[in-house]
């Protein structure tokens, strides 16, 4: 997640402080990812090294303001008009705490992938009981009641698809298992885990 962007995006709007960029940041993604003042700070501080905003005085109250610059809104404008580039795959815990329990002794990874799925499976109900309260509260004419609840419900939407392909994934997981199981049981494998060897970790992708 780029706070830098981020950051750059919201102040095009108009000056603010640290404490605003958070809230703001927090309410236009429904505090999906929350970000700690201090990391507001530092991002601010390397933006305004790097001559992307400056600094525009106080409030009055003590809050140091910021406001972008041309540089910065120039920064902020070939980030939307890029794609988010993925050179290297996300760090992605689930996949490796599977990649490793297929190569531990003395790991069930038919449970792991159950209990899995079952915090999936309730977390994407929890997820689409938040998208229905939503629309509930925007009405369904979202679009026309104020760009930052579109914005929420787009979140949600996000979350909900990824959630489904996670559980997805776990079923596919565990086919392939119980594929390979039956495989091995006629070919008279013997395994150190009932139905797998050690060499099948890199084949579940």
């Amino acid at each position: 997640m780029s706070i830098r962007h981020s950051l750059l995006a919201l102040l095009q709007e108009g000056p603010r402080y640290g404490y605003q960029l958070r809230g703001e940041f927090e309410e236009r993604t429904g505090a999906t990812w929350p970000l700690n003042i201090g990391q507001v700070y530092t991002t601010l501080d390397r933006l305004e090294r790097d001559a992307l905003v400056q600094k525009d005085g106080d409030d009055g109250e003590g809050h140091v303001v910021y406001s972008v610059t041309d540089t910065g809104r120039a920064e902020v404008a070939e980030w939307f008009a890029a794609p988010v580039a993925q050179t290297n795959p996300p760090r992605n815990e689930l996949a490796i705490k599977l990649a490793l329990a297929l190569t531990v002794e003395c790991v069930n990874v038919t449970a792991v992938i159950q209990t899995q799925r079952t915090a999936s499976i309730r977390q994407l109900q929890d997820y689409t009981r938040q998208r229905r309260a939503a629309v509930g509260t925007t009405g369904a004419n979202s679009f026309t009641r104020g760009s930052n609840d579109t914005a929420w419900l787009l979140v949600l939407d996000s979350l909900i698809f990824a959630t489904e392909a996670e559980i997805r994934w776990l079923d596919h997981c565990e086919g392939w298992m119980a594929q390979r199981a039956g495989v091995n049981q006629r070919a008279g494998v013997t395994s150190r885990k009932p139905g797998l060897i050690a060499s099948d970790a890199a084949v579940i992708k």
